[in-house]
């Protein structure tokens, strides 16, 4: 079997576009692969249209190992988000092709699976008015719907620093969603790599009472002494790692003991065995993985993949619940949440099939996320 081709389809909403790769094969069978960038979908578009004639075409889909190698150093500069991406995509199709033509989900390709099922987590569930009525009604929706699990960011515009009023503020909403889903439900605090060391630690001993089950990118990402700086004086757990395209950058962080859960993006590190790869180092520093997953159902079927057959795996996010839910309608077999909880994948390869036809109707927008503008909701904070 060999590499005839790719096709790319972008599926666009006002605050994301999603890339999806099809891969093509000399013997009829195709695989899928996705990503979500955040402005630079063209750029990958054109990356792609680059590494196919450079290193896809006739190539071996069989052969991950070799193909992700030649696409991350045979072009000799230093592979960064768009190469890593645009990898993942490739990488995760060329295991949906592997799948399928040999009749068994991907997760039975990769050693078998260590659980039959794969707690999820809601997110994109607040895109309400910034209040804490709003957000007590919209947090009951989340368990309503089975959800045991939710994130948010309730800071608002705050960088660097927060003051006296964002505070006290942000306090009442989480309060207000504390209250809506009760003691048992897993409530994660999201900071998105704003604020300095010494206001992380502050607001991390504030909101302490509400019993987060993690506290994310309380700094920015670049400073892993800074976050070093966070974990050593808050005793909540600390989640990283979205914005780390390379597993191996993640040894520096493994070895701060600066991180209790990681959080690789499958679709920005390179694929299924990369962070299958980077999960099994974690698990060596008894660091826990739940994968960033910001994008559709082949993105989170592939996530789901690296759950079934890694031990020391957490939770996944989902958005696609909450945030939108018809972009689902572009993917055949979309994963599914029931009672706070994905099935494992049983269907060859990924377990999902691409419907061009149908995310022809989502065309590309000019999708921002502007988090110092606006924050999550999108407008000004109360």
């Amino acid at each position: 079997m060999r590499i005839t081709g790719i096709s790319t389809h972008v599926v666009g909403t006002p605050w994301r576009n999603l890339t999806y790769v099809q891969v093509h094969t000399d013997e009829g069978v195709t695989g899928v692969g996705e990503t979500r960038m955040l402005g630079h979908t063209d750029a990958l578009l054109g990356y792609l249209r680059e590494a196919e004639a450079n290193h896809l075409l006739g190539s071996d889909p069989f052969a991950v190992e070799d193909l992700v190698r030649r696409m991350k150093y045979g072009d000799y500069g230093r592979a960064g988000e768009i190469v890593m991406s645009g990898i993942a995509c490739v990488e995760m199709a060329c295991w949906d092709i592997k799948g399928k033509a040999l009749g068994v989900p991907v997760w039975q390709l990769l050693g078998g699976r260590v659980t039959d099922r794969v707690k999820a987590y809601a997110n994109g569930w607040y895109t309400t008015e910034r209040t804490p009525e709003a957000y007590h009604e919209a947090a009951k929706g989340v368990v309503a719907r089975g959800y045991r699990a939710l994130k948010i960011d309730p800071f608002g515009t705050g960088a660097m620093e927060l003051d006296h009023a964002g505070t006290r503020y942000a306090v009442s909403l989480i309060e207000a969603v504390r209250d809506a889903i009760g003691p048992e439900t897993e409530l994660m605090l999201e900071m998105h790599g704003r604020f300095s060391p010494a206001t992380a630690v502050r607001l991390a001993r504030e909101f302490a009472p509400f019993s987060p089950a993690w506290l994310e990118e309380p700094v920015p990402p670049e400073n892993l002494k800074a976050l070093g700086k966070v974990a050593q004086q808050v005793e909540l757990p600390v989640a990283t790692g979205e914005r780390i395209h390379d597993r191996i950058e993640f040894r520096e962080l493994f070895e701060s003991q600066a991180a209790d859960i990681i959080q690789p993006d499958v679709g920005h590190i390179g694929g299924i065995l990369e962070t299958r790869k980077l999960a099994a180092t974690a698990e060596t520093h008894y660091v826990l993985v739940a994968p960033h997953n910001v994008g559709g159902s082949v993105l989170t079927a592939a996530s789901l993949q690296v759950a079934a057959c890694t031990p020391n795996f957490k939770i996944l996010e989902h958005f696609n619940d909450f945030a939108d839910g018809e972009i689902k309608k572009v993917v055949e077999g979309a994963p599914e949440v029931v009672d706070g909880y994905f099935r494992l994948p049983e269907a060859p390869g990924l377990g999902v099939e691409f419907d061009a036809d149908a995310a022809a109707e989502f065309p590309q927008q000019q999708a921002r996320f502007d988090l110092w503008a606006e924050g999550w909701e999108k407008r000004s904070p109360k």
